[in-house]
């Protein structure tokens, strides 16, 4: 039986779904060779409650969760059909876990789907999503990871979108795709540790630049499941691509179970639509 890969997308800029770039390249290039699964469930930073819950629709929306963007970014859709079946799944392989079955309120954030157009183009594939639960330390996250591991097994490619570092605040056009010192540096600590031994994750929140690097938990979170899956499989990472995004935002993603490196260049300089403040939107 096929072990299905998994991933953690550095999403970044909504606008990423529009654009080809180095980073939406190499998400294309994570789809062309992974096998084609079953189903595709993915930990969205988009998705950040108080409960732990798997949506449960069989035709989800495309949640456009921004502000300040064309509209041409709001046109976008992405159709993938739901797998109500799979959250009972997803309960059984992480109990006794509660996981709340979402039928209604939520869908395909963009999260997600700007990761997806890339990476599954036809939106043929089922999708459900899986919430960060916010009351809940790092190391619940990183145990409810390793309980999704079964699932490799079934056909389900596990996905997880966030930001390595993530501080909105300290966007700085000016840096284009270079990072600053404290972004770099806490970068780097996750890829050694990602790369080496994942399931020493959490102890990045003793690091010195954890304050701005992290000022929110809800973009480094997804990163703690795949790492938990990793240390499932008992193996390290590997790095898809890097680079940096206006300074504060760290694009790193990386896969597992999958070769599919992208070398690492400089690409072109990212950018924001005209009279969009660089903090301004929920990216």
């Amino acid at each position: 039986m096929t072990l299905m890969p998994a991933a953690f997308f550095g999403h970044g800029n909504p606008m990423n779904a529009l654009e080809v770039n180095r980073y939406t390249q190499s998400w294309r290039s994570f789809g062309e060779l992974a096998p084609t699964p079953r189903a595709i469930l993915v930990v969205s930073a988009h998705w950040y409650i108080n409960a732990t819950a798997v949506t449960a629709m069989p035709r989800p929306r495309t949640i456009h969760d921004f502000f300040g963007f064309p509209q041409e970014l709001f046109d976008v859709q992405y159709p993938a059909p739901g797998l109500p079946e799979l959250a009972e799944e997803v309960s059984d392989v992480v109990h006794p876990t509660w996981v709340g079955a979402d039928a209604d309120s939520w869908g395909i954030d963009h999260g997600t789907w700007s990761v997806l157009t890339h990476t599954f183009p036809q939106a043929d594939i089922p999708v459900v999503q899986l919430s960060i639960n916010a009351n809940k330390p790092l190391d619940y996250h990183l145990e409810l990871g390793a309980k999704l591991a079964p699932l490799r097994e079934r056909g389900v490619l596990i996905v997880a979108s966030g930001n390595v570092v993530h501080n909105l605040g300290g966007l700085d056009p000016a840096l284009g795709d270079g990072g600053f010192a404290w972004a770099e540096r806490f970068d780097t600590a996750a890829r050694e540790l990602m790369t080496v031994d994942p399931t020493d994750i959490t102890r990045l929140d003793a690091h010195r630049d954890f304050g701005y690097a992290v000022p929110t938990p809800d973009h480094f979170i997804p990163l703690l499941y795949l790492a938990g899956l990793a240390g499932q499989q008992d193996a390290a990472t590997d790095v898809l691509v890097d680079g940096y995004y206006f300074g504060s935002l760290s694009m790193t993603s990386y896969t597992l179970g999958l070769d599919a490196t992208v070398p690492s260049e400089p690409g072109s300089t990212p950018s924001l639509p005209p009279g969009v403040p660089a903090d301004s939107s929920n990216i």
